[in-house]
């Protein structure tokens, strides 16, 4: 094989492997929230007046994994007949930046409002049963024996903590 064939493969492999390894380093994640700008650039200058700066954020909901049916000693059905799902996600979020302008002289101050979009977890309402059944007696041959039935309503869950900072400043 020629130097320079050689030269050329030796790079080839190397690119390769630096390519496989950064895309190894960097894996992808999927986003929390999606950013939403509100253009008003075209009023600004069609009116030739400061309009505000307005952007959002929307969350994406992350379902999480179920916790599942829980086996008890002494019950028929399992405890959870119908699991809590979890889902994760977040209230949306805003970001409002409002010019002021001076009423004695040239110039705008801004008002602001910061409402960072916050997590919110959540559990699914969920459903907990148990057969009029009881365990198999051996007192009664290996028959169960009989009791009211239960039926519990495991109710929904939210967390959350949202927040929002109210500013004013200098500059437009």
């Amino acid at each position: 094989m020629k130097p320079t064939t050689r030269g050329t493969l030796a790079a080839v492999v190397t690119g390769v492997a630096a390519v496989m390894g950064a895309a190894a380093a960097t894996p992808a994640v999927a986003a929390a929230t999606v950013p939403v700008p509100v253009p008003l650039d075209g009023v600004e200058r069609a009116l030739n007046l400061q309009t505000p700066k307005i952007a959002g954020e929307l969350p994406v909901p992350m379902p999480g994994g179920p916790d599942g049916p829980r086996y008890v000693q002494g019950r028929m059905l399992p405890e959870r007949a119908v699991p809590q799902l979890p889902v994760g996600a977040g209230l949306p979020g805003a970001d409002v930046r409002a010019p002021l302008p001076h009423l004695l002289g040239h110039g705008f101050d801004h008002l602001g409002v910061d409402a960072p979009a916050a997590a919110v977890s959540t559990l699914t309402p969920g459903l907990s049963l148990d057969a009029p059944l009881t365990a198999p007696n051996p007192d009664h041959a290996g028959l169960p024996g009989l009791k009211l039935p239960q039926a519990a309503v495991l109710g929904p869950l939210l967390k959350t903590v949202p927040g929002a900072n109210v500013g004013m400043g200098a500059g437009a």
